[in-house]
């Protein structure tokens, strides 16, 4: 069952916690993610351990996959799907992560209105 989070909350929880908040939500949409496509990629934790062992690239590798998996979503749904890999890459790489996260939850927020 993929959970509906209130994303303004999940931002400034993560600011308020210093981003330990933020890597919960990280694991979290990892995992709602793969749910929702049902195609097991990387778990969440697995996501966690590897972003801190690599000081973050590994991140911006999952920023790619995860738009991916959002065109996979979009399409199984039968919304027009662009390219979102490349804008979530882009995003990580300019240091706009928790963008990123953001606009993931909004597509898991819909599919779990259905």
């Amino acid at each position: 069952m993929i959970k509906q989070r209130n994303i303004a909350m999940c931002i400034i929880l993560s600011i308020v916690t210093c981003g330990i908040y933020g890597l919960y939500w990280l694991v979290c949409i990892t995992d709602d993610m793969n749910t929702a496509t049902e195609e097991q990629w990387t778990t969440g934790s697995m996501v966690l351990l590897f972003s801190i062992v690599t000081c973050g690239i590994y991140s911006i590798y999952w920023a790619y996959k995860m738009g991916e998996k959002v065109d996979i979503l979009k399409a199984k749904n039968g919304t027009p799907t662009s390219n979102s890999g490349l804008l979530y890459l882009i995003l990580s790489l300019f240091g706009f992560g928790i963008v990123v996260w953001a606009l993931v939850q909004n597509e898991l927020n819909q599919v779990a209105d259905i």
